[in-house]
């Protein structure tokens, strides 16, 4: 991003704004909900009530001295926002930091009994296994008639919505394939990608991902296409090392994703079965990558990310917090180029992200003008809206 930026850090201090409701709303509801979805002792009980005082009423607190990732932490700013609100601090932070802890409340991290145990997988899997994702899936065997680049336009418009999937599989198996002809896109850097991506056999995709469930079966469909139509020869995989923000994707709802698609006959079970074969072959590896989960942008990436991604023809980021950290979790005015918030990023890049967050860039002024005369700032944050955005 530029050397000096101008645009402030996004704190949650401010009532009524859209992060202040995620420390105060958000974060209360997620720790009643996962304490209802296990039968969890007393010594999570009386952990998640001290989070729940902590994060409402307190100050952050770090992490007990002998958690595994404690040196981590105190690299990524825990020596500094120790003992500060969590309103005070950098909204990206203390977001993530919220979730470490959780996973600290439960026992995630052990010893005992609840080591390893996702906190989130009720949620994840009751996704997975809802009817509409067979409706989704049955959606693939309408597309198998369509030449190849209507297919893969229709799984990129799958992938960018998430869980409303089945909007892009229908928008372009109806003949939509023209960028103006897709409702709430407010910018579509496509061509560009499939210039990237090309049609060799022989690059590399990296594409960090974004949720499980519903939100990772489109991601996996859209590297199955490329692999098998050849547009790349090798795909990297970004998951969470742990769980976190609920519902993003870990190796081990990667299995489940697979295992669902192999299991849903059609199109669907060919797909899973590609990707079957080509983890097994070395064409698609999974990386988990300790910075997942560090509450900092990518600027502040380590050297071997940073160099993998530089080997990468495209590196793909999905989502909503993907993109705060790529562009910095700032107040840029949405005409900011995204060229220049991404300059710093070691080799292309393109951003497939459904807006559920204030920061966004990269807008001409015509677009911005006509978002806002239409729905004030909620555009920013409805979810209704999606964009694409690459820098070469």
């Amino acid at each position: 991003m530029p050397d000096t930026p101008t645009a402030p850090v996004i704190l949650g201090d401010e009532p009524g704004s859209f992060p202040h409701g995620v420390l105060a709303e958000r974060h209360p509801a997620i720790i009643r909900r996962v304490r209802d979805a296990f039968p969890y002792g007393p010594e999570q009980h009386r952990a998640l009530d001290a989070l729940l005082t902590s994060c409402t009423e307190g100050r952050i607190e770090p992490l007990p001295a002998d958690a595994p990732d404690h040196g981590l932490w105190e690299t990524w700013g825990m020596r500094t926002y120790a003992g500060r609100s969590w309103y005070d601090v950098p909204w990206l932070w203390s977001e993530s930091y919220f979730y470490r802890r959780l996973l600290d409340a439960v026992g995630y991290f052990g010893p005992g009994p609840w080591q390893g145990i996702d906190p989130f997988r009720p949620f994840k899997l009751a996704e997975l296994d809802d009817p509409a994702t067979d409706e989704e899936l049955a959606a693939l065997d309408d597309l198998a008639g369509r030449p190849a680049d209507a297919r893969a336009r229709a799984l990129l418009h799958g992938s960018l919505w998430g869980n409303r999937a089945d909007l892009g599989f229908r928008l372009s198996a109806e003949g939509a394939e023209a960028a103006a002809a897709v409702p709430g896109l407010v910018a579509d850097d496509s061509d560009t990608l499939w210039a990237l991506l090309g049609a060799s056999g022989t690059g590399t995709l990296c594409l960090v991902a974004d949720n499980a469930g519903r939100e990772l079966v489109p991601d996996l469909l859209l590297i199955a296409h490329l692999l098998d139509h050849g547009h790349i020869g090798r795909a990297v995989l970004h998951v969470k090392p742990s769980p976190y923000y609920v519902s993003d994707a870990t190796t081990a709802d990667v299995v489940d994703a697979l295992r669902r698609l192999t299991g849903a006959g059609g199109a669907a079970a060919g797909h899973g079965r590609l990707l079957w074969s080509a983890l097994a072959d070395g064409r698609l590896t999974v990386r988990a990558h300790p910075f997942s989960c560090a509450p900092l942008p990518y600027a502040d990436m380590p050297g071997d990310l940073r160099a993998e991604f530089a080997s990468a023809t495209v590196t793909v980021l999905k989502g909503d917090l993907n993109y705060r950290r790529l562009v910095g979790d700032r107040r840029w005015p949405p005409t900011t180029p995204f060229a220049d918030v991404t300059a710093f990023f070691p080799g292309p890049v393109a951003a497939l992200r459904t807006l559920k967050s204030d920061v966004i860039t990269g807008l001409d002024a015509r677009t911005e003008a006509a978002l806002v005369a239409a729905e004030g700032q909620r555009w920013r944050t409805s979810g209704t809206r999606a964009l694409i955005q690459v820098r070469a």
